[in-house]
């Protein structure tokens, strides 16, 4: 061993007995180990909520997405979707339509989105037949205009399966408003009633077939884009990539992830600013580290007068006090990383913090642990330690023999 980790290990343990730790030392582990569970524990929670929502949004919307521009061509939309059926992961992919809609029930009206897919294909691109609660979707009903609408929607409604529904497009008004007459108004039948857990889909979103929508909206047999599912999503970037290689500015590619980047950047800045708040209890332990070294300088400043007159340079005699912030660093590193992770465990599958089910669709609050973040939270703690010591050390090193041996 090394002199400067002997010497570092004596000056951090009592003389009398070896694994007593200096009270200081010890708050300053205490510290870290709080301070490392606690980073642990918060950032396994905000990765189980986005893992949970990143499931419920994969699991109803398309993986791949691709809009139609200005400059995008028929002809060109048509070979983009013959290519579709040949290329390796896709799993099923619809053209569409959407726009917004004022629909009318009785004396209840709103302004939704309404979207025109085709129907038949309705299982293989989106989650829309899975999250079906009530009715079915029926792929004849093109010509009774059948609309399937969220469950929030419903309730605003007032309105279940069977009920009849009147909606009014932009296009149906501007038709009215050029010829001076009563804006067309188109009759429609909830067939289906869904809920994907998503607020903005469950109150604001109506799913109808592909031609329905294109006469609701005037569009001229014209589509909007082209909604993908792939077998695993994790090819969807690539897919992205490849196809705005070959089109250009043709068409707007974007991934699920694209789909709601404004949330996931929302939910990282929240991740971010919970982890430098956190870093705060262990900057609060570094500070007790830091005042635990200084005292050591003081206390043991002949002995340093002695290692110096012996030859110790003014690196080893940093090591020294590198060395010791580094194993309570260490310690505490290994400490708090064991109780993060024990309370994370307990809080799966105990659920220690259990949520209420009639407001939440979870039972308790979910927790998913990354190897990744163990990593970053016990670096952390070893650079903020590491940093405590740099003063004292600096300190030590600046001592003169002559005098330090003298002094008492």
């Amino acid at each position: 061993m090394k002199f400067e980790y002997f010497v570092a290990l004596r000056y951090l343990f009592s003389k009398k007995e070896l694994k007593f730790v200096s009270l200081i030392s010890l708050i300053s582990i205490i510290g870290v180990t709080i301070g490392v569970a606690a980073l642990i524990v918060v950032l396994s929670v905000f990765n189980g909520f986005a893992s949970l929502i990143s499931s419920i949004l994969i699991s109803f919307d398309p993986h791949v997405r691709i809009e139609c521009t200005g400059k995008t061509d028929s002809v060109v939309v048509e070979n983009l979707l013959k290519e579709l059926s040949s290329i390796s992961h896709v799993k099923g992919y619809s053209p569409y339509v959407s726009g917004k809609a004022l629909i009318v029930s009785g004396n209840i009206n709103r302004v939704i989105n309404i979207k025109g897919i085709d129907l038949r294909k309705v299982g293989s691109v989106s989650g829309l037949r899975d999250k079906l609660v009530l009715g079915t979707i029926d792929t004849t009903t093109t010509g009774n205009n059948g609309i399937v609408i969220g469950m929030i929607l419903a309730d605003r409604m007032g309105t279940i399966t069977g009920d009849t529904l009147f909606v009014v497009s932009p296009a149906g008004i501007e038709s009215a408003a050029l010829q001076i007459g009563l804006p067309m108004i188109k009759k429609f039948r909830v067939m289906g009633i869904y809920e994907s857990n998503n607020k903005d889909y469950d109150g604001y979103y109506a799913f109808t077939n592909l031609e329905t929508a294109q006469t609701l909206f005037n569009s001229m047999k014209k589509i909007d884009g082209i909604e993908i599912r792939l077998d695993d999503i994790k090819f969807a970037d690539r897919l992205c990539n490849d196809l705005k290689k070959e089109y250009g500015n043709q068409f707007r590619f974007m991934s699920w992830y694209d789909l709601h980047k404004n949330l996931y950047d929302i939910m990282k800045i929240e991740r971010w600013v919970a982890y430098v708040i956190l870093c705060l209890i262990i900057a609060v332990a570094s500070f007790n580290l830091l005042g635990s070294l200084m005292m050591t300088v003081i206390e043991k400043r002949r002995d340093i007068g002695i290692l110096k007159a012996m030859g110790a340079k003014d690196e080893s005699l940093r090591r020294i006090f590198g060395f010791q912030s580094l194993i309570v660093g260490i310690i505490g590193g290994i400490i708090g990383s064991l109780l993060g992770l024990l309370i994370v465990y307990l809080q799966d599958k105990y659920h220690l913090v259990s949520l209420d089910t009639s407001i939440y669709i979870i039972p308790a609050m979910p927790v998913e642990v990354h190897i990744l973040d163990i990593i970053i939270v016990t670096l952390t703690a070893l650079a903020l330690c590491y940093l405590a010591a740099r003063l004292p050390a600096k300190r030590a090193a600046s001592l003169e023999p002559v005098e330090a041996i003298r002094w008492e």
